[in-house]
């Protein structure tokens, strides 16, 4: 699936949960980076023990991951994370980057974290975000992969990537449009309006599932109407999935809901790990 996995980590839980999902998801003859990177606005008198304990870090995650891939390769620097993060990306041929999150799904609001945000929001490759708790799945192999639409560039290449993991895992597609209310009104007047959007959404869903079919892929769609980030969750835990897929800063008509910004809540409160993806940008 992926041969060059980056997991940053501060052998925290959610790093930890991060780097045993991206141990399980890559083949044998992958190589995980493990990067570990030291603020600048830490004491310089404790660099010694920050020294230290990255070392310790590292040699802890290399012994998880080794059990799983042919090739660990861990490394710390010092300065801003979620630039180092990226630098690194770039550098070292990196096609995933897997990053844990704190889990308290049910809290509100939840902090996602600056590094891991503002990863997903500029990293050029996809970033499989995966928050430690109790009441979040992380299965692999994965049996059901949810991936939300809203018939944008950004979508399209969501559900790609969600036909390509689904039928190297076997797993069922399921792909699903909201409309979204909160920007209508539910009054009477616009009734109409809603009905259209449901029969436009039901047209989109049609299409990529045949194209996700003819790739042998077991796909399910569904139409709901609510507000986008809780219809998107509440689906993923009532169907059980175990992988979510969205597009990032998807976008094409105003009738179509900013995935962009409901990515970013979804991952706040999604009951799986998330992988965000992004398309080429435009010239």
């Amino acid at each position: 699936m992926f041969d060059r996995i980056l997991v940053p980590t501060d052998g925290s839980g959610p790093a930890n949960a991060a780097l045993e999902l991206a141990s399980r998801i890559a083949s044998p003859t992958a190589t995980i980076h493990v990067l570990f990177v030291s603020n600048d606005d830490h004491d310089a008198n404790s660099s010694d023990v920050l020294d230290r304990t990255a070392e310790e870090i590292l040699a802890d995650a290399r012994e998880t991951a080794i059990a799983d891939v042919e090739t660990v390769v861990t490394e710390a620097q010092r300065g801003d994370p979620r630039d180092r993060i990226l630098e690194y990306t770039a550098s070292s041929g990196i096609e995933l980057v897997v990053m844990g999150a704190h889990g308290r799904r049910k809290a509100e609001p939840v902090v996602l974290g600056r590094v891991t945000e503002g990863v997903v929001r500029n990293a050029s490759i996809p970033v499989l975000v995966v928050r430690a708790s109790d009441d979040i799945q992380s299965r692999y192999p994965f049996d059901r992969i949810l991936v939300p639409t809203d018939g944008s560039e950004h979508a399209r290449v969501a559900v790609e990537r969600g036909v390509e993991i689904a039928a190297e895992t076997e797993a069922a597609l399921h792909l699903l449009s909201v409309v979204n209310v909160t920007r209508y009104g539910t009054e009477s007047e616009t009734d109409a309006l809603v009905d259209r959007l449901e029969e436009n959404a039901k047209r989109d869903l049609e299409a990529a599932a045949e194209r996700a079919a003819a790739d042998g892929v077991d796909v399910r769609t569904a139409v709901t109407v609510g507000t986008v980030y809780r219809e998107i969750s509440a689906y993923a835990e009532t169907e059980d999935i175990d992988l979510l897929i969205m597009g990032t800063h998807g976008r094409s008509n105003p009738e179509r809901e900013l995935l962009g910004s409901v990515t970013e809540r979804v991952l706040r409160i999604a009951p799986a790990p998330v992988l965000t993806v992004r398309a080429r940008e435009m010239a």
